[in-house]
């Protein structure tokens, strides 16, 4: 019984040791309430506006909002903000954003609209000096490096204020090793709810849904599913060590007033608060 008790406790120590996060970044303030973050602009496809778009991004910009945006390494070297790899659902063509370079860009609108798939630059170029960004990497077939890399050489010098977020310990990773002065961020939610995600295996998703690669990539802030925030492993790294929260996605009032008397910052949608 006793050499049980030890051998729960040792458990207990790991868990909690794989948990800790990097503590009092400084700059966190610029993304607390009241800043508000439109998910992938302030987006309404039936406006004109689709998501991940110049008109939504600036339709954000002039409500007095930040963004969330998500980015992706093309063939050029390039960096699309468009958050599908496969622009079947947002373009209604099968093709891929990592096959293609800028100059094929303008031959997949966004939605039925006349809007096209932005460069990372000109999103960039509009929120200089104005709201912050939540930028998201999406990792794709292994380049979590690339892109990160070639994330932090477009932010270099930008007069803005931003963070980085991602679903893919990598990329974070990079960010610990390489460019520790940036807030960074680990997305996640409930992956266990569903028989498969993204082709993800069981002891991944559990990993990733417990948030247990925290102790190696030292995020300054988690970015959980609003949804699934009463995982324990989250609550947690909250009571314990304070790490800071971001909440994903909200889309009624209520919900953001609610969370937003917590602290916590939200990325909200259909509607405008």
């Amino acid at each position: 019984m006793f050499i049980t008790a030890i051998v729960l406790l040792i458990l207990l120590i790991i868990y909690l040791l794989l948990l800790l996060p990097r503590r009092n970044h400084p700059g966190w303030e610029a993304f607390q309430p009241p800043v508000r973050f439109a998910h992938r602009g302030l987006h309404d496809a039936g406006a004109g506006r689709p998501e991940n778009s110049m008109a939504a991004f600036r339709a954000a910009v002039e409500k007095g909002f930040g963004a969330e945006l998500d980015i992706h390494l093309m063939a050029d070297g390039n960096l699309a903000v468009v958050h599908d790899s496969d622009l079947s659902r947002v373009c209604g063509k099968k093709a891929f954003i990592e096959d293609l370079r800028a100059e094929d860009l303008k031959d997949y609108p966004l939605q039925g609209t006349e809007e096209t798939i932005p460069l990372f630059g000109e999103v960039l170029d509009l929120f200089a000096g104005k709201t912050p960004l939540i930028v998201e990497l999406k990792v794709e077939r292994g380049n979590a490096n690339a892109l990160t890399d070639a994330a932090m050489a477009a932010l270099e010098g930008w007069n803005g204020t931003y963070c980085v977020e991602s679903f893919h310990p990598g990329a974070l990773l990079r960010l610990k090793n390489k460019y520790p002065r940036v807030i960074r961020g680990q997305l996640s939610q409930n992956f266990l709810k569903g028989s498969e995600v993204n082709g993800l295996s069981l002891p991944v998703r559990f990993m990733l849904t417990n948030l247990l690669t925290t102790v190696f990539t030292r995020p300054d802030f988690i970015a959980y599913n609003w949804k699934d925030r009463g995982n324990v492993s989250l609550r947690l790294m909250k009571r314990l060590y304070g790490v800071h929260e971001a909440a994903w996605t909200v889309r009624d009032r209520e919900t953001m007033g609610a969370l937003e008397k917590e602290g916590v910052p939200c990325i909200f949608e259909q509607f405008v608060p």
